[in-house]
């Protein structure tokens, strides 16, 4: 049976660790072929990679530093040398100094709103023609809860996040006739690295996160990822530019 991605090339960025690593692996199974971007980290990368080959997939590892707009060209140069198209673009990649509002200075502004959402806008510009010319393409950010609810220390990477949501609505709009479909996704509380930056006391925030969660655990990012391989896929036609939330049903008593 034909998979649901079969021939189809997605390109993930931040996906050598968590989030970004889990869609990348689920958009393989779906039968994708894959590219790994990443800012540091290439032995991971390259890690993930050698997991998608083990599918049966081809897969890429590319190294970029989304802030730099000359960087996202190269990155989507070498994505169009190797596979001549790219379908499916997935805005993971994000930053941020945990820090409340008063305490941020310009250098703490502008890093995070240039990789968390101005590079989504550089990243969405150029994959476009790509998508265009197929007459088909996914578009899925990653948002988060912070990007609508005031949550602490997260005060340049919450706003970064509400100006994705927003770009993603108006990208839905401006593409959905072009038969490229554009949502987000906004995960609940996942035990990744990521989480370990901030100045709180992980294991009491974990224990309380789960008592409030009617699904009695925390989001996983496999949860995630299934639910953008679904986005990403052919089931996916009348679902555009909406945020979709998944946590278990923690913000419905939150």
């Amino acid at each position: 049976m034909k998979l649901p991605l079969y021939n189809k090339v997605a390109l993930i960025t931040g996906s050598s660790r968590g989030i970004g690593r889990a869609i990348a692996l689920e958009l393989a199974r779906q039968g994708a072929d894959i590219v790994i971007h990443y800012l540091r980290k290439r032995h991971a990368a390259n890690e993930v990679v050698t997991e998608i080959e083990g599918l049966g997939r081809r897969a890429i590892a590319v190294g970029a530093n989304l802030a730099d707009s000359d960087k996202v060209g190269h990155l989507f140069d070498v994505v169009e040398e190797t596979f001549g198209r790219c379908d499916i673009f997935i805005g993971n990649a994000a930053t941020g100094t945990p820090k409340d509002a008063l305490e941020l200075t310009n250098r703490h502004w502008d890093w995070t709103m240039d990789v968390n959402a101005r590079s989504m806008l550089h990243c969405i510009q150029r994959v476009i023609p790509l998508m265009e010319s197929k007459g088909w393409g996914r578009i899925v950010t990653i948002s988060s809860p912070g990007s609508t609810r005031v949550l602490p220390h997260y005060a340049a990477i919450g706003m970064s996040k509400a100006v994705v949501e927003a770009l993603t609505r108006y990208l839905a709009v401006e593409l959905a006739s072009e038969g490229i479909i554009v949502n987000a996704v906004s995960p609940g509380l996942v035990e990744t690295k990521a989480i370990t930056a901030f100045p709180v006391d992980l294991q009491a925030t974990l224990e309380f996160a789960i008592e409030r969660t009617p699904a009695g655990r925390l989001v996983t990012p496999e949860d995630i990822a299934r639910t953008v391989a679904f986005l990403c896929s052919d089931a996916n036609t009348m679902i555009v530019g909406q945020t979709i939330t998944i946590d278990g049903g923690y913000q419905l008593l939150a």
